[in-house]
């Protein structure tokens, strides 16, 4: 979730137009989209969204979920919860803003370089945040308690969502999401990252989505994830937007995923918040968030936030991560811990300014420096990888059977 700079970015030839070859390190090629939009680096308005989507979970963890405060939080938190109950929604805009860093940051790397960029981002803080969120939970098993050692060993893996193994925290689930994503365009990486094929998997990926809840095919429904899906692709799409240019065909395809996107609202607020508090809320929020999250990509996309420059948003957005990695199941176990010590507003902010420090000591300490050596080490391998080939096979006479006879062995090529 984190915006990375593009590591190359396109090739510019007149009348403002991207050559293929840019794509992958490869030679020039013939023009593969349409003129490009304006320049794309780090924008700190995405810093922006991180951080609202990010505090909107915090929020809606620590305000509507009942589990630490051992009551409804309609008695805890009579005005807050009426938001609260919608703080969920920042999963959606992270994948909403997944999408759009991700075709930007593996624009102008070959899938070596991609696979590199992803591993040494998302590893360091998720290994530091499963430490740190498992000793809160052997030490104070008051909300979850961590049933067996090898669960925290596989939670170090991020796969454990595909083993049926427990999430040390649950906001893990989404990671597991993100690597599908990873996984999907990693194809489009491999084959080219160009416009056209950009443009291409997305509609083959909303087909899937469409196709999968009705398909008997565990396999596409494993890949497809429907519910997540219209985040990632409207994301890319916006940044093909920014990229070259906005074009009807672009627009049909954000459309499509804000109306499927749609669909999965019911759902995800009984998941999120249980049967019981979805009969008692309106949906109708939900939706306008969603159409918020949707307009602002569209700006972001279209220029109208490049003003925005605060030097204080990118070291905020940097705090984004790790803070959504560590602040559900630490947090609550905190507040269940002082809930009767504390009041209730002193308490959630309290903890929220725990974890914003801890997560500022996970990004200074643990993300940046590991963050740093395991993508040099990295690159070395994927190094190792490109240049070491196997040697030639190639007659030799020492290697011939002995009955060869001389003359038969004189028709061999002498080895040089």
């Amino acid at each position: 979730m984190s915006v990375r700079r593009s590591a190359a970015e396109p090739e510019s030839i007149p009348g403002g137009r991207t050559r293929a070859g840019t794509h992958g390190g490869g030679p020039a090629g013939p023009v593969v989209g349409p003129p490009a939009g304006p320049p794309t680096g780090r924008l700190a308005v995405l810093d922006a969204v991180r951080v609202l989507a990010a505090l909107a979970v915090v929020f809606y963890h620590y305000t509507a979920l009942a589990s630490a405060w051992g009551r409804p939080t309609d008695a805890v938190f009579p005005v807050a919860r009426h938001l609260a109950v919608y703080g969920w929604l920042g999963v959606e805009i992270f994948f909403l803003v997944s999408g759009f860093v991700i075709c930007m940051s593996a624009w102008g790397r070959s899938l070596g370089e991609f696979a590199v960029s992803r591993v040494s981002r998302l590893f360091p803080a998720y290994w530091a945040a499963v430490a740190f969120t498992s000793l809160v939970l052997l030490g104070w098993p008051e909300v979850r308690k961590v049933e067996r050692f090898t669960d925290i060993l596989v939670n170090l893996s991020m796969v454990q969502g595909g083993l049926g193994v427990p999430h040390i925290d649950d906001v893990y689930w989404t990671l597991f999401v993100e690597l599908k994503f990873y996984v999907l365009f990693a194809v489009v990486v491999m084959s080219g990252l160009t416009y056209r094929n950009c443009v291409l998997f997305c509609g083959v990926w909303t087909l899937a989505g469409v196709v999968a809840p009705t398909a008997d095919s565990g396999l596409l429904s494993f890949f497809a994830v429907p519910s997540a899906s219209p985040y990632f692709i409207a994301g890319i799409a916006f940044h093909l937007m920014r990229r070259f240019r906005p074009n009807a065909v672009l627009w049909a395809v954000v459309l499509a995923q804000f109306l499927i996107a749609q669909h999965y609202v019911p759902a995800r607020m009984v998941s999120s918040l249980g049967r019981g508090v979805t009969d008692q809320v309106p949906d109708w929020p939900a939706h306008l968030i969603i159409l918020l999250g949707f307009l602002v990509m569209a700006g972001i996309a279209l220029g109208v936030f490049d003003r925005v420059r605060w030097r204080w948003l990118p070291h905020a957005g940097a705090l984004t991560y790790p803070l959504y990695l560590i602040h559900m199941m630490a947090g609550l176990t905190l507040i269940h811990h002082f809930r009767d010590q504390v009041p209730p507003v002193p308490l959630a902010l309290g903890v929220t300014a725990v974890m914003l420090a801890v997560a500022w000591a996970i990004h200074r300490l643990v993300e940046r420096p590991l963050g740093r050596v395991l993508r040099s080490s990295l690159r070395r391998g994927m190094q190792d990888i490109r240049s070491v080939t196997p040697p030639p096979t190639r007659p030799t006479l020492d290697r011939l059977p002995a009955q060869l006879s001389e003359p038969e062995a004189e028709r061999i090529p002498a080895v040089r």
